[in-house]
């Protein structure tokens, strides 16, 4: 358990660092997609493409983010931002079948998601994280209530790092020969 609580803790040092504006509610959206993945099914394929197109053409500038960046203790799940990625050369369809098969196929755990939540007003009690142990513990017990749905990233986040990414499998990307070579963030 100490082990994954000290990756859990480089993570979201490592966020804090690289997003300073991050407000509570992108706290718990990445440990959401840690815990649980892209956190639902896809249903509709062709809907998946058309967003991901739509996406790639109206992301314009972002900050400076790795091609893959591990959100998971285990280093399961990454984000995969679309800049350096489409920077690196690389396929969008091959993203969106890793999208897709993760959203379809990958099964979380709301367990996980609450230690996390735990772990984090931990790292907030050490004055590790901008957030007070109360804000982050109510933060929790509120989203609980609500059985932990997914939520979009805080207005602040999204005007201050105009966030443009898929949350993947690692081992889906891994199976595209296409990305076996990316480098993975430290």
């Amino acid at each position: 358990m100490e082990m994954v609580t000290a990756a859990l803790r480089d993570i979201l040092l490592d966020h804090a660092g690289r997003y300073p504006a991050m407000q509570m509610q992108d706290v718990y959206k990445l440990l959401h997609q840690a815990a649980l993945g892209s956190g639902h099914a896809v249903r509709d394929e062709q809907a998946a493409r058309d967003w991901l197109e739509r996406e790639l053409v109206e992301m314009g500038d972002g900050s400076d983010e790795p091609l893959l960046d591990p959100i998971s203790p285990s280093g399961q799940i990454v984000r995969v931002h679309l800049r350096p990625y489409l920077r690196a050369g690389r396929k969008p369809e091959a993203l969106l079948h890793a999208f897709v098969r993760t959203a379809n196929e990958f099964r979380g755990s709301k367990g996980k998601l609450k230690q996390y939540g735990a772990s984090t007003a931990r790292m907030a009690i050490k004055g590790w994280l901008p957030f007070a142990r109360r804000e982050v513990e109510l933060f929790f017990a509120e989203i609980e209530k609500l059985g932990f749905p997914a939520v979009q990233h805080s207005e602040t986040y999204k005007r201050a790092y105009r966030p443009a990414y898929r949350v993947v499998a690692r081992e889906y990307l891994l199976a595209d020969k296409d990305l076996i070579e990316v480098e993975v963030h430290d």
